[in-house]
């Protein structure tokens, strides 16, 4: 019963001591210390553990033995129950003495203080104390027993303490190796845990990266979201945006359009108000009396003539109204046509009365002449005789001077006028198309024909020859670039007719317009018709046909009014531009008239540098002169025989000059002396600058006896510019 207590004593002592104390703490590898740390230290006993020897020495166990007893004598001593000495050793090198005889025994307080301090000193020394032998200074002291049974239960009792130390240390040996068994799978185990540890936190971090990913995915969801409805509401604000803007353009077009529309109209007016103020001053010129018919004019054509002057004054009264840059009122424009169609009635009026009274005067005069034939034709022989010479110069005088042009130049006129006809007719698909792609092609085509042509300049000879090229590679049917793009003639079957055509349509126009305003213009213009003349002869055949329509004085043709046509349609006919705003004002026609003169005779003395010399002119110095002669035979034209004479003299005088040299002068002084005359006789007095012109440049002319080179003629240094 008492070594099961030791037992749980010492077990207790165990648990208490610091190895039993041990404890895990998961901060051990933050802080960097050891797990083990604590099992490394000193092994060492707990502070009872002294008392525990105590009690297993046998010293104690005497000392129980003797306070369980009366002191007996040594008689006593060597019995059974209670040894009497013997000596144990309790180590190798340290004994413990008992005496127990009757002459050395000391009271039993004195053997109980001495046991008390010995206990006393094993408890402040436990500590200290150590399995292991340790040696002393003192010589063991011996027990002297009295009893042999006392000397072997001191043996035993030894052997006992060597057998239960021997164990001890074998059980401590293994406790040692469980201990550290334990402590390396608790070390093994808490290395699990902070793998599983680290893995929970890293699968915690990971899960956190994700719930805030997820998290950030659904904020940018919701962004996007919230972008697109802003976006859509941008986009329908903006649509509200365009639709009110475009409501406001359209109501801004809407008045712009209104106002166009406005200003077109009171132009229209403006216009048909002056081609009404024209024609009624026409209409009042033809009222007048003429210097052939004044002698026979009725006393009352009076009133036609202050009536038409009252009908003048009222159109000129409503044309000052609208001087001060105001359009014309529908009233305004009432008023004016009722002048112009009272002022028409006037004419027919006065027409039909002057007719009468001519029929009148005719019959008259027949009869005059019947009354007289018989009475004066004995007079008539005897005189015939005298008269024949003069007859016959006045004959010859009146033969050369015709109203309409000669057979074989009217017969050249019209073939002209059929080969352009059927040049426009053979591109007919192409003028007017049907499909995109051949409306493009026109259209590409004209720009490339009719472009170059507006690009022509005084600038440079090389500038010039460019040009020139350009034209002469489209007419050959080889490619070119016009507006950044190829074309070529052969994209068509007709399409060289159109570039011809287009082409010789652009050359006149460019005499009608750029020639008329500026003169030295005909020049670079008349040498690239030349030269594009010469290479394509049907070029040049065409720019006539275009010139004759144009223009026909350059023919010269004069072309009568046929029966049933208007007087508008015959205005057209001779040159004039008529449209919706009426005919084209005296100063408009005659200055497209000049130009269109100026350009026909630049071309017929120029030549293109670089042609062939040896072949002939195909429309020379020759025709010039036949065309003055043809002038010179036919009745002169009020304000336009004067105003064509003189440009075509000006421009072309010179070279004919030096061409025909005498024959020339004799044209000029049969121009000054016989036909300038007759000019002058057809001119009113309100178209006399024209004539004056003339007058001058004949004088000059025939004075100085040289006519000088017109202004802007290519010098031979232009062409090395």
């Amino acid at each position: 019963m008492g070594t099961e207590g030791l037992r749980w004593e010492t077990l207790e002592a165990l648990k208490n001591s610091p190895k039993g104390k041990l404890r895990y703490s998961p901060d051990w590898v933050e802080k960097g210390e050891d797990i083990l740390s604590g099992c490394k230290e000193v092994t060492s006993l707990s502070p009872i553990s002294g008392a525990i020897l105590k009690r297993l020495s046998p010293r104690h166990l005497l000392k129980n033995c003797s306070l369980g007893s009366p002191i007996r004598d040594t008689s006593l001593a060597t019995s059974e129950d209670v040894p009497v000495s013997s000596s144990v050793p309790i180590s190798p090198h340290h004994t413990l003495t008992s005496p127990i005889s009757q002459s050395t025994s000391l009271p039993p307080a004195t053997t109980d203080s001495d046991d008390m301090v010995n206990e006393d000193k094993l408890e402040d020394s436990h500590s200290t104390v150590d399995l292991s032998p340790v040696p002393s200074s003192t010589p063991p002291p011996t027990i002297s027993l009295h009893s042999p049974r006392a000397t072997r239960m001191a043996g035993c009792i030894c052997i006992c303490e060597e057998t239960h130390r021997a164990k001890a240390k074998a059980e401590l040996s293994l406790r040692q190796e469980l201990q550290e068994r334990l402590v390396a799978t608790v070390a093994s185990r808490e290395l699990e845990q902070l793998k599983r540890f680290e893995e929970f936190m890293e699968l915690k971090q990971r899960q956190e990266y994700q719930s805030m990913r997820d998290m950030m995915e659904k904020e940018t969801q919701e962004s996007l979201g919230r972008q697109e409805k802003l976006k859509e509401e941008h986009r329908h604000r903006m649509k509200i945006l365009n639709l009110r803007l475009r409501e406001a353009e359209q109501q801004r077009l809407r008045e712009a359009e209104l106002e166009k529309q406005r200003l077109v109209e009171g132009r229209e007016r403006l216009r048909a108000l002056n081609a009404i103020q024209e024609e009624v001053l026409q209409l009042n010129q033809l009222l007048e009396p003429s210097s052939a018919t004044q002698t026979g004019l009725a006393p009352d054509h009076t009133s036609y003539i202050t009536r038409g002057n009252q009908l003048c004054s009222q159109v000129s009264e409503v044309v000052r109204t609208t001087a001060e840059g105001q359009f014309p009122s529908v009233e305004d424009m009432t008023v004016a046509e009722r002048a112009l169609q009272e002022m028409r009635s006037l004419l027919r009026a006065m027409q039909e009365e002057m007719a009468q009274a001519q029929e009148r005067k005719k019959k008259e005069q027949e009869e005059e002449e019947e009354r007289k034939k018989q009475a004066d034709l004995k007079a008539l022989q005897e005189e015939q005789k005298k008269n024949a010479a003069l007859s016959a110069k006045e004959k010859a005088r009146k033969q050369g001077l015709q109203t309409r042009a000669e057979d074989s130049t009217l017969k050249w006129y019209k073939e002209l006028q059929d080969m352009a006809s059927q040049c426009a007719q053979a591109f007919e698909d192409l003028n007017n198309p049907k499909d995109m792609q051949t409306k493009k092609l026109k259209m590409e085509l004209q720009k490339a024909a009719t472009i170059p042509v507006s690009q022509i300049s005084s600038i440079s000879g090389s500038q010039l020859k460019e040009i020139f090229d350009k034209i002469d590679k489209l007419l050959s049917g080889r490619q070119i670039v016009s507006g950044g793009k190829s074309v070529s003639t052969s994209q068509h079957a007709h399409g060289l007719e159109f570039v011809s055509y287009k082409l010789a349509e652009k050359f006149v126009k460019q005499g009608e317009e750029e020639v008329a305003s500026h003169h030295e213009a005909a020049f670079p213009i008349a040498v690239v018709a030349s030269g594009v003349w010469e290479l394509h002869p049907k070029v040049g055949d065409l720019i006539l046909a275009h010139l004759h329509k144009k223009c026909p004085y350059a023919v010269p043709h004069y072309p009568p009014m046929k029966d049933g046509t208007t007087m508008e349609e015959y205005q057209k006919i001779l040159g004039y531009r008529v449209d919706d705003s009426g005919v084209e004002g005296q100063d408009s026609f005659l200055k497209r008239m000049s130009g269109m003169i100026r350009l026909y005779a630049a071309i017929i003395q120029l030549r293109w540098p670089h042609s062939n010399k040896q072949v002939p002119d195909p429309h020379g110095l020759n025709h010039g002169w036949r065309w003055l002669a043809q002038m010179l035979n036919m009745e002169p034209l009020a304000d336009v025989t004067a105003t064509l004479l003189f440009d075509f003299l000006e421009v072309c005088g010179n070279a004919l000059l030096k061409q025909y040299q005498g024959q020339f002068w004799k044209l000029m002084l049969l121009i000054r002396d016989e036909y300038f005359p007759r000019i002058e006789a057809v001119t009113s007095t309100g178209q006399m600058g024209s004539v004056t012109r003339l007058k001058q440049f004949l004088e000059n002319a025939l004075r100085n006896k040289q006519i000088d080179p017109p202004k802007g003629q290519l010098m031979s240094s232009f062409w090395r510019s």
